[in-house]
């Protein structure tokens, strides 16, 4: 059971609720693990009630009554053993419980994660939002052993060790509650006012945990660029800023301490000066005495441990509400119902654009009311200067964007109706800057059918071509291909990314400049490949090079998000517009009709 997308957006403002969610979800181990905790501190505060009546028991006069003494010692024996039984079984259940509720908070974020837009994720560094995931997790299992090892003991010890101390004098159990929760207090708002620090450091940790991963993804460039030492020297900065936060969040806490250990020495001494007083009195035995200063002892420990305890919850509970309000952003469809319809298992790729019009946030409209037909089974080139809205209707076409007006249809059914698997099942890309996993040429061929056995990821990659420099590796199919590919050239990560095109055998074909970046050799060979790639599909190609589309049924050359021209590559070729004014300028030898 996971918590529902439509939910979890409702929870980063309220961190109470993302952690009472998951205890619920294993709630009969948490209550056992209290219950446990419960025991254990019940057993550890009647020691003090049984050492009472064991001093009494031997200080009594003219003789001490031994089988009270015996009696005594043989109950506490027994309470230890059962003390230290419950801890046990409460640190085994705990030791599982709390590592296991970590697990579902990493998978259920990431899962959410996964599914916001390309928007959400160009516009935040990867390595901050992943490490703010782990954050999440490590705060939630921080608040929980803090609540099983430090909240709840504290807080039963002195609500059980206050109901010992009515046996001995209720006016003074009465004072030792009104200071125990005074100073409880006082301490956990002072806490609290320091929650602005912990937040602060929150925040920078995580954006210099990004940082540092983004610098180190561009390694080549800053090692290229001779960028080292001033990497070096901003990195520095950084780090100090964030141990800067971090040191005062520490410090603050231990002003409160040195308060606290203030507090507790005129506590003490104020308790155990009255129950002197009562003994000299004749109004409390050497027991009482006994049991009382240990118990006062016992109190105000556990009201610093409390206090603390709550001021560190601060803490984590502030890191987790960051955390929330960063990773839980709704997703952009939240307005739209859950997608829920299908293709057909064999779809036609026929792809509908109707009245479409997007602008980015803040910026003006890249297309306005932009309509286009694709039947299916042709190819269409989008052809334009740059900021003419291909890109964007790359981007739209696969849902990575969502338009504010109008519709996409494949097939007669718009996009935003349709499942994920069924949306992406019927679309392979090849773009210009492929993305690679760093696994194996196999596993990053057969992301595009995971279901896919070796024999047809060995024939998709002979179809794109790749066979002959992936049988030259060291390990040919198991070659891990390095960070992004960087162990394979361009071409040859062009050509796997086609044979993953192949694998898939999607309906429509998607190729955002496949080509551009290549060398005349590697792309003769990627070119080839995309030729039989193509046969039955719908493709929709962008491209500068208008070469790479020569033999395409149609070109649509787009102009400030609008529609200039459109027609095939030798009508256009022979009308005055766009096209043939960027056709002259890559080839000035091609005669003008």
């Amino acid at each position: 059971m996971t918590i529902p997308d439509g939910v979890m957006p409702g929870l980063r403002h309220d961190p109470a609720r993302f952690m009472a969610w998951y205890v619920r979800r294993h709630l009969w181990a948490h209550l056992l693990v209290m219950a446990m905790v419960t025991l254990a501190m019940g057993c550890g505060v009647s020691t003090s009630y049984i050492i009472r009546h064991l001093v009494n028991a031997m200080a009594a006069s003219p003789r001490p009554d031994m089988a009270v003494v015996w009696s005594m010692v043989g109950v506490f024996c027994v309470v230890i053993f059962i003390d230290g039984c419950a801890w046990r079984v409460a640190g085994w259940m705990a030791s599982g419980l709390f590592v296991q509720v970590g697990g579902d908070i990493r998978r259920d974020l990431f899962r959410y994660l996964s599914g916001h837009s390309a928007a959400y994720f160009a516009e935040r560094m990867s390595g901050a939002l992943s490490a703010r995931i782990s954050t999440a997790a490590n705060a939630v299992f921080s608040l929980e052993n803090l609540t099983a090892w430090t909240l709840l003991p504290s807080a039963l010890n002195i609500l059980m060790s206050i109901a010992m101390l009515v046996t001995v004098s209720p006016w003074m159990a009465l004072s030792i509650v009104g200071m125990t929760v005074g100073a409880g207090l006082l301490i956990f708002l002072l806490g609290t006012r320091g929650r602005s620090l912990h937040r602060d450091y929150a925040t920078q940790a995580a954006e210099n945990d990004g940082e540092m991963l983004d610098i180190v993804n561009n390694m080549p460039l800053v090692r290229a660029y001779g960028m080292t030492a001033r990497e070096c020297l901003r990195m520095g900065q950084r780090i100090r800023n964030e141990t800067g936060l971090h040191r005062r969040s520490l410090r603050y806490l231990e002003k409160l301490r040195m308060f606290h250990a203030g507090l507790t020495m005129f506590m003490t001494g104020g308790l155990l000066l009255w129950v002197v007083v009562l003994w000299h009195l004749h109004r409390a035995t050497i027991g009482d005495v006994v049991m009382v200063t240990t118990l006062g002892f016992v109190i105000l420990n556990c009201t610093r441990d409390l206090a603390f305890a709550l001021v560190e919850a601060v803490q984590h509970v502030s890191r987790l509400s960051e955390t929330l309000e960063k990773l839980l952003l709704p997703h952009e469809t939240a307005n739209h119902p859950l997608p829920s319809r299908t293709l057909p298992e064999r779809a036609h790729g026929h792809v509908s654009i109707r009245d479409a019009c997007f602008a980015y946030p803040g910026g003006k409209p890249v297309l306005s009311h932009f309509s286009l037909e694709i039947r299916a089974a042709t190819r269409v080139g989008l052809v334009g200067q740059s900021g003419s809205g291909k890109s964007t209707l790359l981007a739209l076409l696969q849902r990575q964007r969502f338009l504010q007006e109008g519709q996409i249809l494949i097939d007669g059914i718009d996009i935003l109706d349709l499942d994920e698997g069924s949306m992406r099942g019927c679309m392979a890309v090849v773009a210009q800057e492929v993305a690679l996993l760093r696994r194996s040429v196999r596993d990053n061929i057969r992301y595009g059918c995971d279901t896919a056995s070796d024999a047809q990821v060995i024939a998709a990659a002979s179809a794109a071509g790749c066979l002959d420099f992936i049988m030259a590796m060291p390990q040919q199919f198991d070659t891990i291909v390095g960070e992004r590919g960087v162990m394979l050239s361009g071409g040859q990560r062009q050509r796997i990314a086609i044979a993953r095109a192949f694998l898939r055998n999607a309906p429509i074909l998607i190729l955002d400049e496949a080509t551009s970046a290549l060398d005349s050799q590697s792309e003769k060979h990627v070119q080839d490949a995309l030729d039989r790639l193509q046969a039955g599909r719908t493709v929709i190609a962008v491209a500068h090079r208008l070469s790479t589309l020569q033999g395409f049924d149609r070109i649509v050359v787009m102009d400030h998000g609008r529609i200039v021209q459109d027609g095939s590559v030798s009508e256009l070729e022979n009308t005055p517009g766009l096209y043939r004014d960027v056709l002259m300028r890559q080839d000035t030898t091609m005669p003008v009709a």
